[in-house]
């Protein structure tokens, strides 16, 4: 009974988590520069794992020579989709990256059938079809107001594609791995990937105000660890498609965090896309 509750409370969980990510950015941005602050927060997460791991005494050895593929998911599903999104925030809107983001669930929906065999039912291709709808009316009006520019939406767009590559390569190789010792090597490889792209690609400048501290270590340990085991564990129990169909509920969620916590308006058109986007959700989850 309590794994079936936490597998009914785990898509709710990891909503709420990623959502607030965006929140935490835009905090920690205004004094870190973005792929420092991404790897600020991944160094974080990987030094609790390791620390967990020591601690629990627990052993490399059950990886059974899967430890390449925890490293190779783990880059793809948090550097490249993190890196991207974050530079891309600087310079533009939370809610027009939620809204490119929301492509996982449906290029994860339509690859993992030829890929991993998971056949979509007509419910669910209807859930998908009112997910994105939802979406639109939460964001489509703001975009059209203000124009993606095209460069940082193929940057965006860059991420997702990462973050659909590991969902799936996760999915076809990293299922029965144990989830303390996988997520370790999944954020150490992530953390010298993203290592390697500060080097690369930023002259990096951090200014450790108290506002930069907490969104670091909250995207870090609520975001990075918390939202990912969530989503790891709908991975590891479930399918592809319905794990990425929460994705969908993550702009409305977003949007209503905002209002609570930085008093921005929550429109009618934001509540009603909730609701839709609520809908399709459930419609692709549910069995």
């Amino acid at each position: 009974m309590p794994d079936r509750l936490l597998l009914r409370l785990a898509p709710f969980g990891f909503v709420l988590l990623w959502s607030s990510s965006f929140i935490g950015a835009r905090v920690g941005l205004r004094h870190v520069t973005p792929l420092l602050f991404v790897e600020a927060r991944l160094c974080l997460s990987a030094a609790l794992l390791v620390l967990a791991m020591l601690v629990l005494r627990r052993s490399w050895a059950v990886l059974r020579g899967r430890w390449l593929h925890c490293a190779v998911a783990g880059v793809l599903v948090n550097t490249v989709l993190l890196d991207p999104a974050h530079v891309a925030m600087t310079r533009m809107n939370a809610a027009p990256i939620a809204l490119i983001q929301t492509l996982n669930p449906l290029l994860t929906a339509a690859l993992a059938w030829p890929l991993l065999g998971e056949r979509l039912r007509p419910r669910q291709i209807l859930g998908l079809a009112l997910g994105m709808a939802g979406v639109v009316l939460v964001v489509g009006l703001a975009a059209a107001r203000s124009p993606v520019q095209l460069d940082l939406a193929l940057l965006t767009g860059m991420g997702v594609l990462g973050l659909v590559a590991g969902t799936l390569y996760f999915a076809r190789f990293c299922r029965g791995v144990p989830m303390l010792e996988g997520a370790t090597v999944q954020f150490l490889a992530a953390a010298l990937a993203g290592l390697l792209a500060v080097t690369l690609f930023e002259t990096p400048h951090a200014d450790w105000t108290a506002p930069a501290i907490a969104a670091t270590a909250w995207n870090a340990i609520g975001v990075s660890l918390g939202s990912m085991a969530l989503y790891l564990l709908m991975l590891t129990r479930g399918s592809a498609a319905r794990a990425t169909a929460t994705f969908y509920l993550v702009p409305g969620t977003a949007a209503l965090l905002a209002w609570a916590l930085l008093n921005e308006t929550l429109s009618v058109l934001t509540v009603l896309g909730l609701a839709v986007s609520s809908v399709g959700c459930w419609l692709v989850s549910r069995r």
